[in-house]
């Protein structure tokens, strides 16, 4: 059959050049992806300006199909399982690889293909789940058949197909999505400066060592034994000067830091503040770690971040990591990231690694221009990655602490990020649990909350000065910072949503939790959600107290 069809394009070939009238022998067959096609009338104040400049350079990143997945989560659960003898154990990225990714041979079909359509640079991961290639934009609106158009959205000018895109039908078995043949979504931090805030309440910046107390590490490991990660974008180095600058100011040790350069390097500054919360916070909760690693991407966009995302995965060098980072999840929905990603996510649950993600700033909401801060902003939809299934959740509280600096109590921080995902199913974690959006089949966000509120938040140090901080840019790098300690104390934690989760049995009597590692948060409210007695939408399961749950992972 091989032969046949290459007879018959040869074939073709040779009546063109003699008679370029006549129909073409055969028309390709196209199959659509993931990739869903973007108009102006679906983005907010848009305009279509037209086809995109067919010479202009892109990369694109082709995802591939994810293999076995129902062993796949019967084997995260069984590793997860203190009663199950696979407990604590996890797979090697080429373990992984060979068990649930596509074969060489399939993935050599879509190299091939690539480089038929003129593409150059292809180069593919080390999971098999993701090929990157350059090319031009009439290559790319050729080898995916959808023509790419350029838009102004908030005075912006971006570019996205218009039409799904679509691979022969040869490759329908193999290829999930096709990344990079848009700008428009683009994911954004969820750092808060008092100033973006209208309705303040306290006025209390804390130090890491303070939120160590508040949150009751006392008496448990540090994280010494750990290593964690942050994703960053854009010129780091200044971050770890200001790093440094905490460090000594607080009194801290100085962490190993490793940056882990994911594609074209980057100048771009403009979240050296986020990423100086990221790093000063999770390495400041945990007080030490064995190393940090900063991945350090081109931009925030969907197909930067997915291969950030998948190099964390396929590294496995940090057993934890995090992103102060979101978007609508409407969106990496339409254009095949949140796919991407949530294999990525998966694989690091199979590998015993687990993901913290801030859930917003913006309530029971998710904002519909990123630039947007406060309650109501957007439509009632929850941000990705933190509604991916294999993601841990954090949301947002307002910290009280005692005289002595010890914990008094939180509210939910009312532009805490929470709601029910519209596109992520329920894990069957949550199911067990009773949590109340598993009824209808989607994941319910947050899983836990820490402090967020800018009125009760973090004092970083930022290009030289001290500056007061929050919004669940904080909440995610503190309980990244936690299970770093925890997961030093008892290195067969694993993946730590389903840990959570186990210790929480759909109790909604307060104080009735069976363990008592997290505060059961019932008062405040962020849009449509408020605070209740056991799980909400508001602080999922509560806040974290380390020492408890030390004691209550032991078992």
């Amino acid at each position: 059959m091989q032969r046949l069809r290459s007879f018959a394009a040869a074939c073709c070939a040779v009546v063109f050049a003699s008679f370029s009238l006549l129909p073409a022998c055969a028309q390709t067959v196209w199959t659509s992806t993931a990739t869903q096609g973007i108009s102006a009338a679906e983005l907010v104040s848009a305009a279509d300006y037209g086809p995109l400049a067919s010479s202009q350079s892109l990369t694109v990143r082709v995802v591939l199909k994810l293999q076995n997945q129902a062993a796949l989560s019967t084997y995260i659960r069984d590793t997860n399982d203190p009663s199950n003898p696979l407990y604590g154990q996890s797979l090697t990225p080429a373990q992984f690889a060979a068990a649930y990714a596509p074969p060489s041979a399939q993935v050599q079909q879509v190299v091939s293909y690539l480089e038929d359509a003129g593409f150059s640079n292809v180069a593919v991961e080390p999971n098999n789940l993701m090929i990157s290639a350059d090319g031009t934009v009439a290559q790319a609106e050729a080898a995916f058949n959808t023509p790419i158009e350029q838009f102004s959205e908030f005075g912006n000018i971006v570019y996205g197909n218009t039409a799904t895109a679509q691979v022969p039908v040869s490759l329908s078995g193999t290829v999930a999505a096709v990344l990079g043949l848009n700008n428009i979504g683009q994911m954004k931090s969820t750092l808060v400066t008092k100033s973006q805030v209208s309705v303040p309440q306290y006025d209390v910046s804390y130090t890491p060592q303070q939120m160590q107390l508040a949150y009751g590490a006392a008496g448990t490991a540090t994280g010494s034994k750990a290593t964690i990660a942050i994703m960053a974008e854009g010129n780091v180095s200044g971050v770890i000067t200001d790093l440094r600058a905490e460090e000594k100011a607080n009194n801290l040790p100085q962490v190993p830091v490793t940056v882990v350069p994911v594609g074209i390097a980057s100048t771009d500054t403009s979240g050296w503040d986020e990423w100086d919360l990221d790093t000063q916070y999770s390495t400041g909760m945990a007080q030490t770690v064995q190393r940090l690693y900063i991945y350090d991407t081109t931009s925030l966009t969907d197909s930067d971040l997915a291969l950030e995302i998948s190099r964390w995965a396929t590294d496995d060098k940090a057993k934890a990591g995090s992103a102060s980072l979101g978007e609508c999840e409407a969106f990496p929905y339409l254009d095949g990231s949140m796919l991407a990603d949530d294999e990525s996510f998966a694989e690091g649950a199979a590998q015993g690694q687990s993901f913290f993600a801030s859930t917003g700033d913006t309530g029971s909401f998710c904002p519909v221009d990123v630039g947007e801060n406060g309650v109501p902003a957007g439509a009632p939809m929850v941000n990705y990655p933190a509604a991916s299934q294999y993601v841990m959740a954090v949301g947002g509280t307002t910290l009280l602490t005692n005289s002595d600096g010890t914990y008094d109590t939180e509210t939910a921080w009312y532009a805490g990020g929470g709601g029910i995902s519209q596109f992520e199913y329920s894990p069957y974690w949550q199911t067990a649990a009773a949590v109340p959006s598993s009824e209808l089949g989607d994941k319910g966000i947050p899983d836990i909350a820490m402090d967020a509120d800018p009125y009760s938040g973090a004092n970083i140090y930022y290009n030289g000065t001290w500056e007061g901080v929050g919004g669940t840019s904080l909440s995610s790098p503190l309980a990244l910072g936690v299970w770093a300690r925890l997961i030093s104390e008892n290195p067969k934690l694993g993946f730590a949503p389903i840990r959570y989760y186990g210790l929480y049995d759909g109790s909604t009597t307060p104080g009735s939790y069976p363990n008592g590692g997290f505060h059961d948060i019932i008062v405040g409210a962020n849009g449509f959600y408020t605070a209740l007695p056991g799980w909400d939408y508001t602080t999922g399961l509560g806040s974290l107290w380390v020492s408890e749950l030390a004691a209550d992972l032991k078992n």
